[in-house]
């Protein structure tokens, strides 16, 4: 272990230590964790969508911050601890990479991927897990959980309407909203959630994510609102 990482592990160790440790950090627990875990990702992804190295390379810390604090917590009910995170992980990357470190081969992205999800699905089964829908996380944003379920969803051939259909399915629940709307609005819960997933799954059939658009128009909407607001307060002070 490089003296740097046993240098952030003592420094962890030490504000969850009850003597003279910080109290904020000695408050915390794995539960109130998550929204730290789930902010720090986000502006991972801010940094690198704008690519802003230096403000990367800062995220990509606190970020780490969160593995340390998290595995500190666990050492500390005798769960884990830091090193076998990392000896989980290296574990991991040597088991679901045998065209590197054994004796598959992959020539191409493609059949490097086919290997990753072949060693996937054998630690499904040894996690028990039957189905192959049993690993995606209900934390995950929604409609990023949406894509993952549609793509497991794909394997089994289930669901696997063409972009047309999807299109034609999309049609018919806008039609269902505005008659739900029109007589109850109350009505327009389900036709609405419905459209939200189809819309999903046609992203995810044209190659695009939902998730990335949805960010890019929230980011062209924020510009627009805060040019008009900018305009309308000089408008008023004139």
């Amino acid at each position: 272990m490089t003296a740097a990482i046993q240098q952030l592990l003592d420094i962890m160790a030490q504000l969850r230590n009850p003597q003279g440790g910080c109290p904020w950090d000695l408050e915390q627990t794995y539960q109130t964790m998550i929204p730290c875990v789930l902010e720090e990702s986000y502006e991972v992804v801010e940094a690198l969508k704008t690519e802003d190295f230096s403000a990367l390379q800062e995220e990509l810390g606190d970020l780490l911050l969160q593995v340390v604090f998290l595995s500190q917590l666990a050492k500390e009910d005798q769960y884990f601890d830091f090193n076998t995170v990392v000896e989980t992980l290296s574990n991991k990357l040597i088991h679901r990479h045998p065209h590197v470190f054994g004796d598959k081969s992959a020539d191409s992205a493609a059949e490097a991927l086919t290997n990753w999800e072949s060693k996937k699905q054998q630690e499904r089964l040894n996690k028990q897990q039957t189905s192959l829908l049993d690993d995606v996380p209900h934390a995950l944003p929604a409609l990023l959980r949406a894509e993952k379920l549609q793509k497991r969803a794909k394997k089994l051939d289930f669901a696997t309407q063409s972009v047309e259909q999807n299109l034609e399915q999309a049609e018919q629940q806008l039609a269902a909203i505005k008659s739900a709307v029109a007589a109850n609005q109350d009505h327009a819960a389900k036709p609405l959630a419905e459209l939200l997933f189809s819309v999903s799954n046609l992203c995810r059939q044209l190659g695009l994510q939902a998730e990335s658009l949805l960010r890019d128009e929230n980011s062209r909407f924020e510009q627009q609102a805060r040019e008009f607001e900018s305009y309308s307060s000089n408008k008023h002070f004139k």
